[in-house]
């Protein structure tokens, strides 16, 4: 699962690892697997803002064979996050479908074995791209994966969450967009430290609320569909593994389709949020934002009827909202990204931004849209 990505287990997120390998040697998923409770040899993703993640490696099982951990971070934690519970049950789920995801081996929910509920699943051998300008690849590769990441997305939201066994998440018809608000408005206000300034999520907040559609559609959201959590084969521009599945849901599929065309929006320059703001798509070969919405339009199930200028600036707050929760846990400690700290005022920037959206002043999402079909309250 991209090797180049990991390193050192940093001071805050190390683990007992003799009682983590005794208790791998007890569990028939690993034995079977070649595993004996020999010493492990740990390293840690870059990335994982949220949830430390960690690759495995089995000394005496398989030639090469590897696996990966999920956990919740140390500390005190905002209520209903980092459910890493929940990000095993999807993935069990998905498992048996056409939608790529590593295979789940196993949950542990005792706390007392490493500190905190975790998960085990494959390392998936292949590529992980965090620069969406993609400069490693051919233009005619670029194209191809943006392609695939459309048509990946589509399929997840095709599948129906029953028949997949996970209609227990289902919190009834609709509220989707009013529960997420509200949600990520309580975790933004208790991440607020003394020098954020709250103007600009004070009023996107408000105008979202004032703007949300009165009808959603319903679906397997992702919650953080974007570029870097997902793995791309080794030689072949296509998706073999979709990762990170804390936020998923059943929801509003066209949330995960905004967050997904957010760094169409996002400056290319941004420091913490690498994004396509400015760049010359075409020259690179990476389709516009109307191209990627048709393509996934076109392998969706379903009609797609999205207001653009809408859900962009919900994901934006959602965005903001993440980012000032990373920022806080920098201040405490708990953060699982060494690069946690760069999130200071991003909130700010990304609430800034999603009011310019709403007000018709970003030409990426306009130009994707024509003239809007109703009227909007102007900010």
């Amino acid at each position: 699962m991209a090797e180049a990505h990991v390193g050192p287990v940093r001071k805050a997120h190390r683990l007992p690892l003799d009682k983590l390998a005794a208790y791998m040697a007890s569990e028939e998923a690993l034995v079977s697997e070649g595993y004996t409770g020999t010493p492990l040899d740990v390293a840690q993703f870059a990335g994982g803002q949220s949830n430390p993640t960690y690759l495995i490696r089995n000394p005496t099982g398989k030639a090469g064979y590897s696996w990966v951990l999920r956990k919740k971070p140390p500390g005190k934690l905002l209520p209903s996050a980092h459910a890493v519970e929940r990000e095993y049950a999807i993935i069990a789920a998905l498992a048996p479908t056409a939608v790529p995801v590593p295979r789940p081996l196993l949950l542990c929910t005792d706390p007392d074995v490493i500190g905190t509920p975790f998960y085990l699943m494959d390392a998936v051998d292949g590529r992980i791209f965090r620069d969406p300008k993609l400069p490693s690849l051919s233009r005619a590769d670029r194209s191809a994966v943006f392609a695939d990441m459309a048509t990946t997305l589509a399929a997840l939201h095709s599948l129906d969450p029953d028949a997949v066994g996970l209609g227990s998440y289902r919190r009834g018809s609709g509220g989707y967009i009013s529960r997420q608000l509200k949600r990520w408005w309580g975790n933004y206000s208790l991440a607020v430290v003394e020098e954020t300034n709250t103007e600009p999520m004070t009023r996107l907040h408000t105008w979202l609320r004032a703007s949300a559609p009165v009808a959603e559609r319903s679906a397997i959201v992702h919650g953080d569909y974007k570029l870097d959590n997902m793995v791309f084969h080794a030689t072949e521009p296509r998706v073999i593994a979709l990762l990170d599945f804390e936020l998923w849901t059943i929801g509003d599929p066209y949330s995960d389709l905004a967050y997904c065309l957010l760094p169409y929006i996002i400056g290319a320059g941004a420091p913490s949020l690498p994004g396509l703001g400015g760049v010359d798509l075409a020259k690179l070969g990476i389709p516009s934002l109307a191209e990627f919405v048709a393509t996934y339009a076109a392998a969706a199930s379903f009609d797609v009827d999205i207001d653009l200028p809408f859900y962009i600036a919900f994901s934006l707050f959602r965005l903001a909202a993440i980012a000032q929760g990373v920022y806080k846990r920098s201040l405490t400690g708990n953060a699982s990204s060494a690069s946690a700290s760069s999130f200071a005022g991003v909130s700010a920037l990304l609430a800034g931004l999603a009011l310019a959206v709403a007000d018709g002043a970003i030409p990426a999402v306009t130009n994707a849209i024509g003239a809007p079909s109703n009227p909007r309250s102007r900010l």
